[in-house]
């Protein structure tokens, strides 16, 4: 009979060297603090109820009430564009349960995760208890943290039709924004940068990504 060996249940290395060696490094994740950051974080611990082997796949994982955790690369594209440097204050929009702010706290960013749903706000109480300089806010995504403001970079961790004019005021004028963009059924990364007058952002590469509620575009009215 033939067995199939998988790594021991403490050992989750080998799932999250293959994440790098597969999806993140022949895909443009070219920063090595980020690469670094995702070899080294148990994702599993993050996505409740889901087998390690499945945790790293290119996949968004069900978190539960709808919600989903962004797949490794879309996450991975996102942080790498976004440039983070050592005490950026950055403002996370999507915490869920905290893998991605845990991924910021490593790159040594200061960082306000703000995530609407209360059980998935529980889950990261627990996840981040260790992790400093992450401040979990429990509230409505698209309202922000305006108390934290202003910050350096705003990262989405999802896609959202429309880029709310609160969370842009809650950003320095040149801070960096990295984030999904989701038009006509498409979702794609885009990352710019506030401006004096808005703010400018170019979508660089389709790539599934999760939709983060309550951020729908208003319905056109038509006759």
């Amino acid at each position: 009979m033939t067995t199939i060996s998988t790594p021991a249940a403490a050992d989750t290395s080998v799932f999250r060297q293959a994440m790098v060696a597969s999806q993140l490094r022949p895909n443009d994740v070219n920063d090595a603090r980020v690469v670094t950051a995702m070899a080294t974080i148990a994702r599993e611990d993050f996505v409740p109820g889901t087998a390690p082997d499945l945790a790293y796949r290119d996949r968004a994982l069900p978190l539960g009430g709808g919600r989903f955790q962004n797949p490794p690369l879309a996450t991975a594209r996102l942080l790498t564009e976004a440039e983070i440097v050592r005490e950026d204050r950055v403002l996370l929009i999507g915490a869920a349960t905290g893998y991605t702010a845990t991924i910021l706290a490593l790159l040594g960013a200061r960082v306000t995760a703000v995530e609407s749903d209360p059980a998935l706000v529980a889950i990261a109480r627990t996840t981040l208890a260790d992790v400093p300089g992450v401040e979990l806010v429990e509230g409505a995504m698209a309202a922000g943290h305006s108390a934290g403001a202003p910050y350096d970079v705003l990262l989405i961790d999802g896609a959202i039709d429309e880029l709310p004019t609160a969370l842009l005021e809650q950003l320095r004028v040149d801070g960096r924004i990295a984030m999904g963009v989701a038009q006509n059924g498409v979702t794609r990364l885009a990352v710019g940068r506030r401006t004096a007058g808005g703010h400018a952002a170019v979508p660089f590469a389709d790539s599934e990504c999760v939709v983060l509620p309550g951020f729908l575009r208003p319905a056109a009215f038509r006759f």
